[in-house]
């Protein structure tokens, strides 16, 4: 599998790799089967993470390691909760989050935030050179996970702001094809984030429907 390290292109001067490549084209097709509401955007997202972590362990980022580790548990866990949904004829509502829940998952991240920087911060073995943007990552990855299991839409905007710091941190660390597929995301996630809000105001099937939801 070393061939997954190895240069695939250069583009803008800087050196891609097939592991840079492969994962973030797979996220791509996940965020956009989860804009659909499809199931399949769990498995996608599961081996996009796979790889890109592969990518990421060249290199001193553990922010983003994290990220995609963080990724892959809750595919694992949202494809085990959505086939079980599907049969049973469940489905996981799309709505808006109330202001409390809001103020919580703000409170958390930033409080969570602040830890893990002090973590990179006061122990070097942990190898982060930018440690409050690994930190933001990090944690901003875990709250838009959980707003995306609770099938807010504010999972969106969460994603959002993850991406204003990942983007210039992939450029910076050499991962280029990663910075130009999260610039990407952007455009998918706004069609994301319509479909969901369009969704909150479409009447409510009362047949058994296949759950809705979908992952970044």
């Amino acid at each position: 599998m070393n061939w997954l390290n190895s240069d695939a292109f250069t583009v803008l001067g800087q050196t891609v790799k097939w592991s840079d490549m492969i994962g973030n084209l797979f996220g791509l097709a996940g965020l956009a089967l989860g804009w659909r509401r499809s199931v399949w955007s769990w498995p996608v997202q599961l081996l996009s993470g796979a790889v890109l972590i592969a990518a990421y362990l060249a290199g001193d980022v553990p922010g983003l390691v994290g990220k995609q580790l963080i990724v892959i548990v809750t595919a694992a866990w949202g494809w085990t909760r959505w086939r079980n949904g599907r049969q049973s004829g469940g489905e996981i509502a799309v709505r808006f989050a109330t202001w409390p829940e809001r103020a919580a998952l703000v409170a958390g991240t930033a409080a969570g935030t602040g830890l893990l920087a002090w973590a990179f911060l006061t122990i070097p073995a942990l190898g982060s050179w930018s440690p409050w943007a690994d930190a933001y990552i990090f944690v901003g990855t875990l709250a838009a996970m959980v707003a995306q299991a609770r099938g807010w839409v504010e999972f969106w905007f969460a994603w959002i702001a993850v991406d204003a710091v990942g983007v210039p941190l992939a450029f910076n660390t050499g991962y280029t094809f990663s910075g130009l597929t999260y610039s990407l995301y952007f455009v998918l996630v706004l069609l994301g984030l319509r479909s969901w809000w369009l969704r909150t105001r479409a009447p409510r099937p009362t047949s058994p429907t296949v759950p809705q939801g979908a992952t970044a």
